[in-house]
């Protein structure tokens, strides 16, 4: 049997316009002259006094797209028999004739889009009496949406609409289009089980992953719809393996979207920090996959099935990994009981899959091994397609699955501009006034501390919630600001919402702090992300003795911190882990001080998921403490012992001067960094502290001065800004392309005027808002521009100094269709349009653009 819903979708376009363009008049003489919207039923050809359709016909052109349909199918192959075929034909004509009833007008049609309008037209048709079936009414379903597509796409082309509004609604149609061709190559055949159950699926996807969890809104969480909560961010190539200045030419770090990495690599590895994005990325890359709407602008994943698989979830101790078959089951997907036998491998067979794998960190050591064989046997056994698998930077080592065909990519964080979009998007949701999210945008724009912390998501949101909560004054630390985040969610959540009397035992705040932290270390010791509730509950049960708690078992006392603390969460029966990995870290390194468990932090010092739990305990420890600690990490004198020991200094409240000074020299012997990825750790480790220690401009040869630079441009601070202002007179090419491509991490304004104004050398800059290019008008313009991001014409042909620019690449998902707006820019001689990943396209340059080429490698290093 076929996927009668696949069948709509394999008429080609070529083959439905014509039959659409029947449903309507011509355009008559004076067409164009018309100013408003026009209804469509005044447009139809089977009413009124122009008509040259009549009903019969109209059965005709429905019977013709059902008859094409069916032919699709091909030999042997019979979806539905010759009396439902009639069937979906009288329904479907039925409800064509409806153009000439409703009355909505042609731009508020094209506005609702397909989907909408196709329910729209069907809104006044009942199907009951038609009597179909399973199959006939998927049929009728699939071909009303194609028929809707191209009614669509044929009123954006009439002079009445044209000449009225712009073309974006076109392009979005016409990508549309070429949607439905793409699908007609992806889709396989399937059975009629496996198309329902796939849109079960679908829908069980957009219900699960569709929200986020935006941390502080109402004094705790709240959940965002995903389209309007997701930040896009970016993600390049890792730094290591790369030449310096002088060096042979690489590939360079391409920066892209990152909601596009698969779009040019079938297989990405993607890593960041905790809090980056990373399990927001997936979220957003399975919906997408899912949706059935496709004009995102990801052709990549139209038509695809998307299996999320935390690793948290699927790793259990002493447990086989799942095969295809068993993913939604081992990732308690309520669907899973409902699918159809071989359904999965059927689809990885087809190639349509998108398997995002989340949180390698998050499983123990011993078990990644196992995970690299499982992941590459199922590569292997299912070739052709789209993996995703994410971590913290540093849980494996640099190409861990290169030998499998993964394309290694870091997630970058939030520069300013994201930081900006991401306060004014939480205020807006939190319904704050705007001029409380001015204040903090000001706030972390200005302090060297919370400049240092709003680099991800999470950590935006609790400097948002904690600002609005404290009326402006916010912790200028991050153990302070942990600390606020917890007396908030522990202690102020119930009593400012009058909840007198909570679920669960009424806990005081110290004994949910203490119990928290208990869970918390149990974790971190074992390697584990999450817990057996049973597990859970024994250690709770241990500790109620010791903590006053008479009177309360310790299911009692597990429901009270479950449902109230909104720190813990159950994300399968059974299972009990953080909100979030930080909260666990934060909460297990108060109680490793308490217990005394130094030797224990720095034998884990060479793990990347202990990293963060040794910092706070640094900020938690006694000054005594935090010596003996960081005596311990300088002593074998490896790098990362001694920049871990460096970092650590911002966070340990006093320290001897000896200690000091060691330290000190530790972080020296790195500095200047070696190459790019040792700049960044050192940047990282460091902060305002190695700026003192970096050779000014003068004391340098080239590439110190780059890796100098590059450097301070990774520390990202104010004062950071002051030393880099110190070499935008330095003569090297290099170095003045690595400050022009920083700006983006610093106040914009600011940084033109101190840095920009300054350069010799003109390399490519990247531009993402109007506003940008406002800020490079009183330079006199740039002659470089990267446009990265969806643009408008008008922004670009008036903001941009036209006697200045020589070079221009357009970075958008949809560049603008035509290149005539280009002749406003007379000096103009080279372009490059890029529409997916390390690709570019060459459109009908005009003749006066007397070169057509792609930034070279060098220069696009610098973007």
């Amino acid at each position: 049997m076929v996927d009668v819903t696949a069948l709509g979708a394999r008429v080609a376009s070529s083959a439905v316009a014509p039959l659409v363009r029947r449903l309507f008049v011509r355009d008559g003489p004076g067409a164009g002259l018309v100013d408003r919207p026009v209804r469509i039923s005044a447009l139809v050809s089977f009413r009124g006094e122009k008509r040259s359709v009549t009903p019969k016909d109209l059965d005709k052109i429905a019977g013709e797209l059902v008859r094409r349909a069916l032919t699709s199918a091909g030999p042997g192959e019979e979806p539905v028999d010759s009396a439902e075929a009639a069937a979906v034909k009288d329904a479907l004509a039925r409800t064509l004739a409806r153009l000439g009833e409703i009355t909505v007008e042609d731009y508020e049609a094209v506005g609702l889009g397909p989907e909408r309008f196709a329910r729209e037209l069907s809104a006044g048709v009942p199907l009951a009496p038609y009597g179909l079936g399973l199959g006939g009414t998927l049929l009728y379903e699939r071909l009303l949406h194609t028929a809707s597509l191209h009614i669509l796409n044929f009123l954006t082309q009439r002079s009445t609409y044209v000449a009225r509004r712009q073309t974006v609604q076109t392009q979005q149609l016409a990508r549309l289009i070429q949607a439905v061709d793409v699908l007609l190559e992806r889709l396989p055949s399937q059975s009629a089980e496996d198309a329902g159950f796939e849109e079960r699926y679908a829908d069980h996807v957009a219900a699960r992953y569709g929200t986020l969890t935006i941390y502080g809104l109402d004094a705790g969480t709240r959940e965002w719809p995903l389209d309007t909560a997701y930040l896009s961010l970016e993600a390049t190539r890792p730094r290591h393996g790369r030449h310096g200045p002088g060096g042979a030419s690489g590939a360079g770090p391409l920066r892209l979207s990152a909601e596009q990495v698969l779009a040019g690599h079938d297989q990405v590895f993607l890593r960041g920090v905790a809090g980056s994005g990373k399990t927001t990325l997936v979220q957003w890359l399975a919906v997408t996959a899912a949706g059935r709407v496709y004009d995102h602008g990801m052709p990549h994943l139209i038509g695809r099935v998307p299996f999320v698989l935390p690793m948290r979830r699927i790793v259990r101790p002493d447990a086989e990994l799942p095969l295809p078959g068993d993913f939604l089951r081992a990732v308690g997907a309520p669907v899973a009981g409902e699918q159809p036998p071989g359904w999965a491998e059927r689809v990885l067979r087809a190639q349509r899959g998108v398997l995002l794998v989340d949180g390698i960190d998050e499983i123990a050591d011993d078990r990644r091994a196992a995970v690299r064989r499982w992941l590459r046997e199922l590569v292997r056994a299912f070739p052709g397609n789209l993996w995703l698998v994410t971590s913290r930077p540093s849980a494996v080592p640099q190409d861990w699955l290169a030998a499998e065909g993964f394309h290694e990519l870091d997630l970058a964080r939030m520069g300013r501009a994201e930081v900006d979009t991401f306060i004014r998007r939480w205020h807006r949701a939190a319904g704050a006034e705007e001029s409380v999210g001015e204040a903090l945008r000001h706030s972390v724009r200005t302090t060297s501390e919370l400049n240092r912390l709003a680099t991800n998501p999470l950590m935006c949101g609790m400097l948002c919630a904690l600002h609005r909560d404290r009326r402006g004054f916010l912790p200028q630390d991050r153990r302070s600001l942990y600390e606020a985040a917890l007396t908030m969610l522990l202690e102020r959540r119930d009593r400012e919402r009058e909840l007198h009397s909570p679920a669960g035992a009424a806990l005081p705040y110290a004994t949910q702090v203490q119990l928290l932290q208990k869970l918390a270390w149990w974790l971190i010791r074992n390697g584990r992300a999450e817990m057996d509730r049973d597990e859970a509950l024994q250690i709770i049960g241990r500790a109620i003795p010791a903590l006053n708690l008479s009177g309360a078992d310790d299911q009692e006392v597990y429901d009270a911190l479950l449902l109230r603390s909104g720190l813990l969460r159950e994300p399968a029966e059974g299972r009990v882990d953080f909100l979030h990995r930080t909260f666990q870290d934060y909460l297990g390194a108060r109680l490793a001080v308490q217990e005394m468990d130094f030797d224990l932090l720095v034998d884990h010092a060479h793990r990347d998921e202990w990293e963060d739990v040794i910092l706070l305990a640094l900020a938690h420890a006694r000054p005594k403490e935090a010596e003996y600690i960081l005596r311990r990490l300088t002593e074998p004198g490896t790098p990362r012992g001694s920049l871990l020991a460096a970092a650590g200094l911002r966070y340990a409240a006093e320290v001897e001067p000896g200690v000091r000074e060691r330290v000190e020299e530790g972080l020296a012997a790195h500095v200047p960094p070696a190459g790019l990825e040792a700049a960044v750790e050192v940047a990282q480790a460091g902060g305002d502290l190695v700026l003192g220690m970096l050779p000014g401009p003068d004391d340098a040869d080239e590439r110190t001065a780059y890796l100098t630079v590059q450097t301070a441009i990774e520390v990202g601070t104010e004062a950071a800004l002051h030393f880099l202002s110190g070499f935008r007179d330095h003569p090297s090419e290099d170095v003045q392309r690595a400050l022009a491509g920083a700006w983006d991490r610093f106040d914009r304004g600011r940084y033109a005027h101190e840095i920009l104004a300054h350069l010799t050398y003109q390399s490519y800059l990247v531009v993402s808002t109007p506003e940008d290019l406002r800020t490079l008008v009183p330079l006199g313009g740039w002659q470089r521009l990267t446009v990265r991001g969806s643009y408008r014409v008008e922004d670009l042909t008036a903001l941009i100094v036209p006697e200045r620019l020589t070079h221009l690449a357009l970075d958008a998902p949809h560049p603008v269709e035509g290149l005539s707006w280009l002749s406003a820019f007379p000096r103009l001689t080279s372009l490059y349009v890029g529409t997916d990943v390390d690709r570019a396209v060459a459109g009908q340059v005009p003749a006066w653009v007397e070169e057509f080429e792609t930034p070279s490698h060098a220069e696009r290093t610098y973007l």
